[in-house]
This record gives structure tokens, C-alpha cells and sequence, in this order.
């Protein structure tokens, strides 16, 4: 296979794939982020997902595409980042690896596909494959970006070029379920461009791939992935409001529940993070185009949403059985980003949490030794602090599961009477969990 392959975006998906098919093709990884390109070209990756030892020993110092200025006939494999249009433009493989968020309003915002639609429009030759791997609702690839690269390229769909979904499997932070050991779900635009994008994805994802029929049921295939995630956490959630009321431990009985053989487990938390909390409004919106609206979807969107505010009121109600007095007490939040071990904050409900506590009249202080304080300054208005306080807290918070938080002497951080509330369940003595 005599691909040329070029990676639009060079994020928490788009590196980790690109990183893996340059050990077998040669790569270039392309990003408007010209401080993150420089970054990943000086071996550094600062999303942590791909290790310094493997980008290193994938990087190579000029693009594979070009031999002594000739055109590329040998296959030299390897991955080059740049931000420069014309370092893409010998790829005859396109994969567009960009985030697809919603907006204040929970609808879906597609301008980073239209975008990267329009980058590659622009470069785009006859016979060329663009794959999308995005998240998106059935229908957005032929339907929203197609018609962009149409425009723009002045070519037209499955004569001149072709296109393909395969949607992203990327788990933040996992370091044991990485890209490679994820099965695939593949599609074209075409019965033989399937074939080609299956093979493609095929001579480098190990787990092996899933060739769907169409684009349109790759697309479905990975939104009600997470919408079955997000529904089934939202029902414990909900067990665990109850059973709280009830003075039960949800987690025991969650654990007695699990006895059953085909029990599933879950548990209650807050879901945050670019998936699992956005996926599902991508098919409700769509659901909605076509006159019908999902109410189990969204009851779960909206049950799951409330979580912050629910733990929020959560911990006021141990403080004040605790005698402490409310407003002007000090709390510390300990992390910030969505899930545990990872630096990523996108969407992090951490942040609901902090921001009903503040409502109450407490000041909040963070510490999560894995976020960037910069980029939680920009993203949230937040300071955060990657060193533990050296002060005490009228309240402790435990937000995100690092394992720098399982060895914290929490003594050293409370005040007389101060409480512990554990999200995650975890600690050994806390005065409330969820």
C-alpha cells in the first residue's frame, strides 16, 4: 500500500494515530496550533499520550512525503509535524482527527470539521481519501462536510475522491487500551473504498477492524456508544440519590447487585470529559431533526448534568452537621480534570462542583497536580495549584482519583471538625461519599 497519510489535528486522537501509522507509512501530522507543532517536533507530547521514547522514535526531521526533492516511491516511514499547508499537500490519505464540542447550549458545534474540511479542500488532488474519525451524528460526513470539501476543491464526491469514517476509540489517560489495541470500526464512501480504508486501518491496529456497511452506520455505531454509557451511569446515579435519602451505601449494594452474572457495573460520578458528557446531544439534536425526541437520552444528559450541584449540596449538609458555619469557609478541591491520571479538563464537571460551592459563600481552593494551571486559568476562570497547600481546610474535597491523592495525609489538611467528602468512593475514612 503505497499511502501517504496526512493527520488534521494533532490532539488526544489525532497524535496517537498518527504517531502508530508512521511505523508503517510515512506521516505528516498537521495543526493550526503552531506552539503545540513545535512542541511534538521537539519529542514532547504535553497531553501525555504518547510517551517521549515513542514520539521520539517516530519523529523524523524532514517530510517522508519528499526524498532530495523528489516525489516519495520508497515508502520512507516516519511522522513529521508542521502547520504549513503545503507539507500536506503530496497526501493521498487525509484523516481528519478534530474535536467536535457543543456549545453553551448543549448543540453540537461542527465549525472545527468545517474548518479542517476546508483545509484539506484545499489540497486535495484526484482519487484522494478523506476519513473522518470525529464524533459526529449519522449523516454530518456526507451531509455537512463533504459538500465543504466539494466546494472548496472544486471536485466531486465518489468520482474524484472519496471519503471514510472510522470513528475515534480514544480513551484519555488509559494506558493500557491504547489506539492500537482498540478493535476498529471502518467505512467508505464506497463498497471499494471500504475494502481500501479497512486495510489501511488494518496494517496497524492489532485489535483488528469491523468493516460497517456504510458511513452512516459507522457514525450511529460510535454516537450510541457513549449515549450507553451515559444512560447506564445516569440510572446509578439516580440509585445512588435514593439510597442516600435511604441511608444505604450505594456502593455495597452495588457490589451485592454485581454478584449476578450478568449484572452490569457501574457506578455513580460525575460525567465530564469530550465523550461520554457530549456524544449523546449529537444524536438527540439529530433525533430531533427528524420530528422525534429522545427522552431517555436526554433525561440521562440532564440527570448526569445535575450531579455537580447534587455533591455541592452534598458536602454543605455534612459541614453543617459538623457545626461548621458555611459561608467564608475554605474548602480544597482535590483535582480538577474530568477523570483520574490524566491532564485533560475538557468539559470536567469538577468545575459544577466548585462553582456551587462558591454560591454558597465558600472559597474554593485547588490543587490537581496534573492539570496545567494555564490552560484551567483560560478554559474556567480557575486557579489551580499543582503543589498541596500548605494550610488547612474547613473541608476536603476529593474530586478526581489521582494516585498522588491516595498517599495524602489528609490530617495535615483539615481543621478541627473540617469534613472529607469522597466523589469517587475511595478513601478509606471520608465523612461522606457519593
Amino acid at each position: 500500500m503505497n499511502h501517504k497519510i496526512a493527520v488534521i489535528g494533532l490532539g488526544y486522537v489525532g497524535l496517537p494515530l498518527a504517531r502508530l501509522f508512521a511505523t508503517q507509512f510515512p506521516v505528516v501530522g498537521f495543526d493550526i496550533n503552531t506552539k503545540r507543532v513545535a512542541e511534538l517536533n521537539a519529542g514532547h507530547d504535553d497531553t501525555l499520550e504518547v510517551s517521549d521514547e515513542l514520539l521520539q522514535s517516530a519523529l523524523v526531521k524532514e517530510n517522508p512525503f519528499v526524498i532530495a526533492g523528489e516525489a516519495n516511491s520508497s515508502q520512507t516511514v516516519g511522522l513529521y509535524c508542521s502547520d504549513q499547508l503545503e507539507d500536506i499537500a503530496d497526501a493521498n490519505i487525509y484523516i481528519i482527527t478534530v474535536p467536535t464540542p457543543v456549545d453553551k447550549n448543549n448543540r453540537p458545534v461542527l465549525t472545527p470539521l468545517v474548518k479542517a474540511s476546508e483545509t484539506v479542500g484545499k489540497v486535495l488532488k484526484k482519487g484522494d481519501i478523506v476519513i473522518y474519525e470525529s464524533t459526529v451524528y449519522p449523516g454530518a460526513t456526507e451531509e455537512d462536510c463533504i459538500p465543504v470539501v466539494e466546494k472548496v476543491s472544486g471536485m466531486k464526491y465518489n468520482v474524484d475522491f472519496f471519503a471514510g469514517y472510522s470513528p475515534e476509540r480514544i480513551n484519555p489517560g488509559d494506558k493500557e487500551h491504547t489506539v492500537e489495541k482498540i478493535l476498529k470500526v471502518t467505512s467508505g464512501s464506497t463498497p471499494e473504498i471500504g475494502k481500501t480504508v479497512n486495510e489501511l486501518y488494518a496494517a496497524v491496529i492489532t485489535a483488528g477492524t469491523h468493516l460497517a456497511p456504510t458511513i452512516k452506520v459507522a457514525e450511529a455505531a460510535k454516537v450510541i456508544e457513549n449515549s450507553q454509557r451515559d444512560i447506564n451511569i445516569a440510572f446509578v446515579n439516580e440509585l445512588a440519590k435514593i439510597f442516600n435519602l435511604m441511608d444505604i451505601d450505594t456502593h455495597a449494594v452495588l457490589e451485592a447487585a454485581g454478584t449476578k452474572w450478568n449484572f452490569l457495573p457501574f457506578k455513580p460520578g460525575l460525567v465530564g470529559g469530550h465523550c461520554i458528557g457530549v456524544d449523546p446531544y449529537y444524536l438527540a439534536q439529530k433525533a430531533q431533526e427528524y420530528g422525534y425526541h429522545p427522552e431517555i437520552i436526554l433525561a440521562g444528559r440532564r440527570l448526569n448534568d445535575s450531579m455537580g450541584e447534587y455533591v455541592a449540596s452534598q458536602v454543605i449538609k455534612t459541614m453543617i452537621k459538623n457545626d461548621i458555619k458555611v459561608h467564608c469557609s475554605e474548602v480544597l478541591m482535590l483535582g480538577i480534570t474530568f477523570k483520574e491520571n490524566c491532564p485533560d479538563v475538557r468539559n470536567t464537571k469538577i468545575v459544577d462542583v466548585i462553582k456551587a460551592l462558591e454560591d454558597y459563600g465558600i472559597k474554593v481552593t485547588v490543587h490537581d497536580p496534573w492539570a496545567n494551571p494555564a490552560e484551567v486559568l483560560i478554559e474556567y476562570g480557575i486557579k489551580c495549584k499543582t503543589e498541596v497547600p500548605v494550610q488547612k481546610f474547613d473541608g476536603v474535597v476529593l474530586g478526581v482519583a489521582h494516585d498522588n491523592f491516595m498517599t495524602l495525609n489528609l490530617e495535615n489538611l483539615k481543621k478541627e471538625n473540617a469534613v472529607v467528602y469522597d466523589v469517587k468512593s475511595i478513601l478509606k475514612q471520608s465523612d461522606n461519599k457519593l
